[in-house]
């Protein structure tokens, strides 16, 4: 008996010798977006959507009212100019201008009486049959006469003009970009009917953000990329930049004037992208994801990975004004740091990782900068 409990015994012992050795658990690296801080020496690359419009623009309307007859054009129409694009109903117009044409033809009449009137004592006058006072009032009586009769041929200039205006032409060779009325319509003096593009160069229409105006000028080269066109950037450059924010949105509407070579490319109203260059020569920034809560109070920090070890650590950082994608890192940072660009707040002090760029590759901590950038594009 005492033979069976010393051979259970060492039986025992390399089992509880075993279970008092703790079990290392293999800790897998994850894989995180790392870039460098302002990958273009500090100038940040901002893309803003727009729409493609006419550097012209006209709303066409009537210079009269009336009733809107018919109209000879619709949207998207080419259209030349002189072309009739919408007729008003003259009926009332023309009565106008009959009306005004036999004012006038009276008034015709009382200066030719008038002027003969005026002979007659002039001849009077002469030969002494009537007084100086009487040749003095029928002098008068001529040059109201002839008064009448150029306010009367000027009403009835008006009153064919209107009868004129009632013809909506086309100023100038375009599109119809867009209407605003139908037929049948009633409709008032200046009331726009169609919004007209005239041919010619085409601009960029776009928004730009409160934060960074001062970073953008008229004349600043730009690049443009079309949404249906992917890929391929057409040259441009700001034209104008509004004076004024606009009170609701906060943003400067702006104008972005394409090359001539690319009129051929664009169409009114296809969407767009502007990718400007802004920021500060020099200032180095990382986008507003990668910044995390530091250790201590108002202070923040980012992740950057080891290039040794390929683990994190936590570096502070002193940050300027925040803009709308990214935020300038005054002190804390190196150009050649690999920075976590996204999702910080999942990651811990001293977590192995693996570093990818944006097209989920694996990148070479220790290549050099130029070469690791144009991996991650």
């Amino acid at each position: 008996m005492t033979s069976l409990r010393w051979i259970g015994c060492c039986l025992l012992l390399p089992l509880l010798a075993a279970c008092g050795k703790p079990e290392t658990v293999p800790v897998h690296a994850v894989p995180v977006l790392v870039e460098h801080p302002a990958g273009n020496g500090g100038v940040a690359i901002g893309a803003y959507p727009g729409e493609v419009r006419a550097r012209e623009e006209a709303a066409l309307s009537f210079r009269v009212g009336g009733k809107l007859l018919r109209r000879e054009v619709d949207a998207g129409q080419r259209v030349k100019k002189g072309q009739l694009l919408a007729e008003l109903d003259v009926a009332d117009y023309n009565l106008q201008a009959r009306a005004a044409q036999a004012q006038f033809a009276a008034a015709e009449a009382d200066l030719v009486r008038a002027r003969d009137e005026h002979k007659r004592y002039q001849a009077l006058a002469s030969q002494q049959l009537v007084s100086q006072s009487a040749l003095d009032a029928q002098t008068a009586a001529l040059k109201a006469a002839q008064g009448q009769a150029d306010a009367a041929r000027a009403n009835l200039d008006v009153a064919r003009n209107q009868s004129a205006y009632a013809q909506l032409h086309a100023p100038e060779d375009g599109m119809i970009a867009s209407r605003e009325a139908e037929a049948g319509q009633v409709v008032a003096a200046g009331q726009t009917i169609y919004t007209m593009a005239a041919d010619g160069a085409r601009e960029v229409a776009i928004a730009l953000p409160e934060s960074a105006i001062r970073d953008f000028s008229v004349g600043q080269a730009v690049e443009v990329e079309l949404w249906n066109q992917p890929g391929k950037h057409l040259a441009g450059s700001i034209r104008e930049i509004a004076a004024a924010a606009d009170p609701q949105a906060r943003t400067y509407a702006a104008r972005v004037s394409l090359a001539a070579d690319a009129l051929n490319t664009v169409e009114l109203g296809q969407s767009a992208r502007v990718f400007i260059a802004h920021g500060k020569q020099g200032v180095m920034s990382v986008p507003l994801a990668a910044v995390q809560a530091g250790k201590q109070p108002q202070q923040a920090s980012v992740w950057v990975v080891n290039p040794a070890d390929g683990k994190l650590q936590a570096r502070a950082v002193t940050l300027g004004a925040y803009g709308p994608e990214s935020v300038p890192v005054l002190q804390g940072l190196k150009a050649e740091d690999w920075v976590v660009a996204a999702g910080g707040h999942l990651l811990r002090e001293g977590q192995p990782v693996t570093a990818v760029d944006r097209s989920n590759r694996p990148i070479e901590l220790g290549a050099p900068k130029k070469a690791a950038s144009e991996g991650s594009r």
